[in-house]
């Protein structure tokens, strides 16, 4: 597919600087681009890529002052990153409208209900009573169990498996090889030694507009639901146990960790590998560095933390510090105990 540089600039609201009629139809890194490729410019420091690139169109700033002439036609805008993440959301849906229809061999239970525009691929199975919204998309090997309920426009990629009764909102990406719904991880103790499993009877509730990695698993409430709320990005191989409820627009890093029944807030960030106890709060805002254990609830907004277990992210600094000190600071001890033994000396003498 070809596009010109008037009909992206229409697109995102862009102004033209060169020839409108310049026709892209592929994407590209601003020092990887070739003739045909459009690419963007948002951070200064890739500045001089632009006078250097072979690509045809680049999207840039509406503020940025050129340096030199530049072979390219620029579509100026507000927020070069955003327009050209628009872009790549445009053409990857043109991609994909294609996709419409049931493929063989599939399953889909007599009681399932299917929407219009739905793309079903080959060896998926749909459940009884399932519903899939209009405009969505099933890829191969998908499992969507019984009284799954998955809305409008959304993707499931391939190898995801839904279990019974959860919900799935309008507009969510779920990336291949994740598990929603699966049992949380309950089992009582015995004076035997033996541990007897919990009934896992709830469900997992994913609200509008999230987007959730590969290889995630989100488990299944013991009782009422665990939710992830609308607009929140949840990166690869991230794991969220029983009962807990993830905070709008909140972003997770791979490999993160959340433990059951604890709240994460609105607008959260959560740093790769980060582990979170269960049962406790994360207020709204704020920030988890990567790698930190979060031993106790975080109840001041848009606070930071760092460490295992994870404190003030002001106070972890200033501990660093100091304890990259610690080698000077223990000679400087041990020079004043020295001094400290010659002064008693001295003491004694004089007294004697």
């Amino acid at each position: 597919m070809k596009f010109t540089a008037l009909q992206i600039a229409t697109h995102i609201n862009g102004i033209i600087e060169g020839n409108e009629n310049t026709s892209v139809n592929g994407f590209s890194k601003i020092e990887d681009g070739k003739e045909g490729d459009i690419s963007f410019l948002a951070n200064p420091k890739y500045e001089d890529h632009l006078y250097t690139t072979k690509a045809s169109i680049i999207v840039v700033s509406n503020v940025l002052e050129l340096k030199e002439p530049v072979a390219p036609t620029l579509i100026r805008v507000s927020e070069p990153y955003a327009s050209f993440a628009k872009l790549m959301r445009y053409y990857q849906n043109l991609l994909s409208t294609n996709l419409v229809g049931i493929e063989e061999p599939s399953f889909i239970h007599p009681t399932a209900t299917i929407g219009k525009n739905v793309y079903v691929a080959a060896f998926s199975y749909i459940g009884e009573n399932a519903v899939v919204g209009d405009d969505s998309k099933i890829y191969p090997h998908s499992y969507l169990g019984s009284n799954v309920k998955v809305g409008s426009n959304t993707t499931i990629f391939a190898g995801v498996k839904i279990y019974h009764n959860c919900v799935i909102g309008n507009d969510v990406l779920i990336h291949a090889g994740t598990v929603i719904g699966g049992d949380g991880f309950g089992f009582a103790p015995q004076s035997d030694g033996r541990y007897k499993k919990i009934p896992q009877l709830g469900n997992v509730i994913v609200e509008d507009f999230v987007e959730i990695g590969a290889n995630v698993c989100v488990d299944r409430a013991t009782m009422g639901s665990t939710i992830i709320k609308k607009g929140t990005k949840l990166d690869n191989l991230v794991q969220i146990a029983h009962n807990v409820e993830v905070g709008e627009n909140t972003v997770v890093a791979a490999q993160a960790g959340i433990s059951g029944s604890t709240k994460i807030g609105n607008h959260v960030t959560i740093g790769g590998q980060a582990g979170i106890v269960g049962h406790i709060l994360i207020a709204e805002g704020a920030k988890i560095n990567g790698q930190s254990g979060v031993s106790k609830s975080i109840r001041d907004k848009n606070t930071i933390v760092t460490g295992s277990p994870a404190f003030d992210f002001s106070s972890a600094m200033r501990a660093q510090a100091i304890f990259r000190k610690l080698p000077d600071l223990e000679k400087k001890i041990k020079e004043l105990e020295n001094l400290i033994e010659i002064l008693i000396k001295e003491k004694e003498e004089l007294s004697s």
